[in-house]
């Protein structure tokens, strides 16, 4: 039976740029435990005003099945236990269990503690010794374990069964530094699992904790498990200090998928992907579209070949079925594409191209020869949809520009304003609309928002949420092609648009008419 415990709290938010407030740290909470992780590190209660207030609200929670875990260290040297703040408020807090990281590497203990060996073993004990009697479940982190098992290898395993001796449930080996191998982690775990068989008579859990500088993580992780760990460590989407630790996500699917271990069980499984979504959002860090598994490109082939093999064999080039994961295969169009690719991409737009016809090769001739000239359909569906419609004689128009102008203007006071002015028909009325913004697309957006609520009202739905753009050839200064890609949203999908165009704004703005027009048609249709 593998064990799950999140660290997402207390490691994951050590990494750069990341700050949750309580409620973000209380909602990841709810969302962990419907996902199934048995254990989830809050953090540090003595360490801070807010995992103070963590602490106290999650002792209020009612959780179907997971654990709040505190994190904090062993007694400091030359004290006792009840003079060390830090422990105190371990005992005090509301977690039910609390994990305690103590060195493992004699190094360490002589060099960065700068005490003796023999202190270092009575900081383990009486701190995990401590905590036991106050009624905890106390796990240990083995902090450096394998620098520490290649360093001294009895004495690593000393301060294991140091605190087994004083109670401890879970003995955690840490691969701190993130740079072993996967061969390496197998080998020391199998001899740490065998040493506590030979020693210990409790029912004692071996847990694996590891961080990814090597870009092992996961690897290692997995190593660990089949040399006999049963508890495994990590973060959503693998966010955490320096490169980030071991992704629990990659974990989950690996074991139960591949290995064979029922973590979730497969309706729990498709919670990854939403899973992996959720936490960016509230991390408020751009989701990595190619992250294994849940990532949105993870099953998305561009290849003419791949998409022809897909259509007649699944798993020629996904291996595992997307939807195990709440994931979905799809392909993208590009200029690698193939008359399958094409036919497939657009069977997801609700196009149905015929896969021999002289006008589906025509279309993906043209696709390609727009490609060549800058455009880039592998982000933007909706222009690829309404490309399509248009070739095929089914073009969606809902207005009909004249003509617009933008103003920048610059003020004595520092601020600089846009504005734009549209000229465009909608249902053979003719409109002239002026609109402000901080930007010439904000300004143009404004203005033909204005022009066409009277007749389209839903446009209110429909909120741009991501503006790129992109220098095709920098070699030619400003005369060079912009491409822009536009994401837009109403609150239950998202689409992106491109335009290409030597003038930013007029690639700007085509690709906000597409984006209105897209929107405009799922709406109506």
């Amino acid at each position: 039976m593998i064990t799950l415990y999140d660290t997402t709290l207390r490691d994951g938010e050590q990494r750069e740029g990341v700050s949750l407030s309580v409620e973000d740290k209380l909602r990841i909470v709810a969302r962990l435990d419907m996902l199934g992780v048995t254990y989830i590190e809050g953090g540090f209660p003595a360490s801070n005003p807010k995992d103070i207030a963590f602490f106290e609200a999650a002792g209020d929670l009612t959780l179907k099945q997971a654990k709040v875990a505190a994190f904090g260290m062993t007694l400091r040297k030359g004290i006792t236990a009840v003079e060390d703040e830090g422990l105190v408020a371990l005992a005090d807090c509301s977690a039910p269990t609390v994990t305690v990281v103590g060195k493992a590497w004699d190094k360490q203990v002589e060099l960065a503690l700068e005490t003796t060996l023999e202190e270092n073993l009575r900081m383990v004990y009486e701190g995990v010794a401590y905590l036991v009697a106050s009624g905890k479940e106390v796990f240990l982190d083995a902090e450096h374990y394998f620098d520490g098992y290649k360093s001294n290898s009895a004495y690593a395993l000393e301060v294991l069964h140091t605190a087994v001796n004083a109670g401890a449930s879970a003995l955690v080996l840490c691969e701190t530094n993130g740079g072993a191998l996967p061969h390496e982690v197998y080998a020391i775990t199998r001899s740490t699992v065998e040493a506590l068989a030979d020693w210990s008579s409790a029912q004692v859990t071996v847990g694996i904790h590891c961080h990814n500088d090597g870009g092992c993580a996961v690897a290692n992780s997995l190593e660990a498990v089949r040399a006999g760990a049963t508890q495994v460590q990590g973060t959503v989407n693998g966010y955490g200090e320096r490169v980030g630790n071991a992704d629990l996500l990659a974990l989950i699917a690996n074991l139960e998928l591949k290995m064979g271990h029922e973590v979730l069980g497969a309706e729990r499984l498709q919670l990854l992907t939403p899973t992996a979504l959720f936490v960016a959002e509230t991390f408020n860090v751009t989701p990595d579209a190619h992250q294994p598994f849940v990532g949105q490109s993870a099953f998305a082939h561009k290849g003419g070949l791949h998409a022809s093999a897909l259509a007649r064999f699944a798993g020629a080039y996904n291996h595992i079925d997307p939807t195990a994961v709440g994931n979905f295969a799809h392909v993208v169009v590009s200029e690698l594409a193939g008359r399958a690719s094409l036919v497939s991409k657009a069977a997801q737009l609700g196009i149905d191209l015929p896969a021999d016809d002289a006008i589906t090769a025509k279309l993906l001739a043209d696709i390609k020869e727009r490609e060549a000239a800058g455009y880039s359909y592998e982000v933007a569906d909706a222009s690829l949809a309404l490309l399509l419609r248009t070739e095929l004689g089914q073009p969606a128009s809902y207005f009909k520009l004249e003509s617009f102008r933008v103003i920048a203007e610059k003020r004595e006071d520092g601020r600089v304003m846009t504005e734009a002015t549209i000229k465009l028909h909608v249902n053979g009325e003719r409109f002239v609309a002026t609109g402000e913004g901080n930007g010439p697309v904000n300004a143009l957006d404004v203005a033909l928002r204005l022009a066409i609520k009277r007749f389209y009202p839903q446009i209110d739905l429909l909120e741009l949420t991501d503006y790129k753009v992109r220098v095709l050839d920098e070699s030619v200064g400003t005369d060079a092609i912009t491409r822009v890609l536009i994401e837009t949203g109403n609150g239950e999908a998202a689409w992106g648009t491109v335009g290409v165009s030597e003038n930013v704004i007029e690639a700007s703005w085509d690709a906000l008419v597409d984006a209105v027009t897209y929107g405009l048609l799922v709406d109506i249709s």
